[in-house]
């Protein structure tokens, strides 16, 4: 069976490509084996209690509720960029694997198909 590796590296509202790169993966999962990895801005689409309400945009991150349902049990982020953000790994709206450079680059390399939502 094939995989796709989504890439989530953009920070959330400020644009739909998050919250389109979370239907996708979705509807993905339906298909063939997903994984997600959040890289740089897009591991602050994981902090809790934030919501785009206030400019027009929908609260999306409350559908990673829903991945574990989907099948979708590999999600992960860099460690440098949850460093970079100071952010506890175990404080995020999902539980994430925490990857160096090295075993991210092993992801991106091990996936039959990656798309990257910025």
């Amino acid at each position: 069976m094939s995989s796709i590796l989504f890439i989530f590296s953009g920070a959330p509202h400020t644009s739909l490509n998050a919250q389109e790169g979370l239907d996708a993966l979705l509807m993905g999962s339906a298909f063939t084996e997903c994984r997600l990895l959040f890289l740089g801005d897009g591991v602050l689409q994981l902090v809790p209690d934030q919501s785009g309400e206030a400019i027009g945009r929908r609260n999306f991150p409350l559908g990673y509720g829903a991945l574990n349902d989907y099948g979708v049990s590999k999600i992960a982020c860099r460690t440098s960029d949850l460093d970079a953000y100071n952010l506890d790994p175990g404080k995020l709206l999902l539980d994430v694997e925490a990857l160096d450079d090295s075993a991210c680059r092993i992801w991106i390399e091990d996936a039959d198909k990656v798309l990257n939502f910025r």
